[in-house]
């Protein structure tokens, strides 16, 4: 079996994937054609093109420019069940996805419907293409205090029969100001018994990673390659365990990284971290989760068993119950036990 052969038969779960960032071209381009008041080109051409990222601050000004071509909650049950259908195409099994309630607030979308709409995308990906689907309700840090209030009050007041989770996302700078409506938002969804799962240490050093552990209670990060500038943190995440969600693709796409060759995942693994990997926002990237296995792979040179153990850490590091965990550990591992597996 090639390595390719093995990575495409490997049984795998996302944990970082967001749900505007995972529309493929084509749905992106059937929205754009639908809503041509927006921004967002409606060719193929022009869309790629409009998807060559400067940095971090254009590529979150083009996500929300697709972001404001989902305008119902019909859109929003067409891109989830799309990325259930592209995951289970690369033997993807559960997906933690990360969806924005406020984008849907200020589009005037009615809190229950929009909440329906994720509880029928859930399932139809269930029974279509056998891919569970979770969610965490993420604050877009930008909007500040009303972007905090409206996703604790989604998540309190209607949550999706899915919901596991509530993050942070967007630009790491902008959060300071904000530091304490987000804190009490956390603690408030983790009282209602969610996880902690933000983003942190992706554009602007290790301090917004100690903000995430300290203040957000944070049980996961988003990214957190950042955490190798600061001795301290690197020894504090290697004791504890905390798992990052490493995007290897996206740090280079968004310009956190200048090549894949100079990305950390290989430092971050010998540090003895807790690394999974996964895709981000994969059409806007060009990338897949499969394929950020293959470069795992091609790239670092890591080899079956090292796969497996990414694979397995995204299992453990997951908010699927035990037997859920146990059910996929179990498949992962005999797919290394496999005599036709050199």
């Amino acid at each position: 079996m090639t390595i390719n052969a093995f990575i495409d038969a490997l049984p795998k779960v996302e944990l970082h994937v967001h749900l505007i960032g995972s529309a493929s071209v084509p749905t992106v381009l059937e929205l754009s054609r639908r809503h041509p008041d927006s921004r967002v080109p409606t060719t193929e051409e022009e869309l790629r093109a409009f998807y060559g990222f400067r940095d971090f601050p254009h590529f979150a000004e083009v996500y929300r420019a697709v972001n404001a071509l989902v305008r119902t909650p019909e859109d929003i049950a067409t891109l989830v069940t799309g990325l259930a259908g592209d995951l289970a195409r690369q033997n993807g099994r559960y997906v933690e996805l990360t969806v924005t309630p406020y984008a849907h607030h200020i589009m005037g979308m009615p809190m229950r419907e929009v909440t329906e709409a994720f509880d029928l995308a859930a399932r139809h990906s269930r029974d279509e293409h056998g891919v569970q689907v979770a969610y965490i309700f993420d604050i877009p840090g930008e909007y500040g205090v009303e972007a905090a209030r409206v996703t604790l009050d989604h998540a309190l007041q209607e949550p999706p029969e899915a919901l596991v989770g509530f993050g942070l996302a967007g630009i790491e700078q902008e959060r300071p100001q904000y530091r304490d409506a987000f804190r009490d938002a956390f603690r408030a969804a983790t009282a209602a018994g969610l996880h902690s799962l933000p983003h942190a240490g992706e554009m602007d050093g290790p301090e917004p990673i100690w903000e995430a552990l300290d203040h957000l209670g944070a049980e996961r990060i988003g990214h957190g390659i950042a955490c190798l500038d600061d001795p301290r943190l690197v020894a504090h995440l290697r004791e504890t365990q905390i798992p990052l969600e490493v995007c290897p693709t996206s740090n280079v796409c968004t310009g956190q990284v200048a090549h894949i060759k100079e990305h950390p995942l290989p430092r971050l693994l010998e540090e003895g971290l807790f690394v999974t990997l996964n895709s981000d926002d994969p059409p806007m990237f060009a990338t897949t989760l499969s394929n950020e296995y293959r470069v795992a792979a091609e790239v670092f040179g890591l080899d079956r068993e090292a796969l497996v153990g990414l694979a397995r850490n995204a299992v453990n590091a997951s908010c699927l119950d035990p037997a859920g965990k146990q059910t996929l550990l179990t498949e992962i591992d005999g797919l290394l036990a496999d005599p036709s597996t050199p």
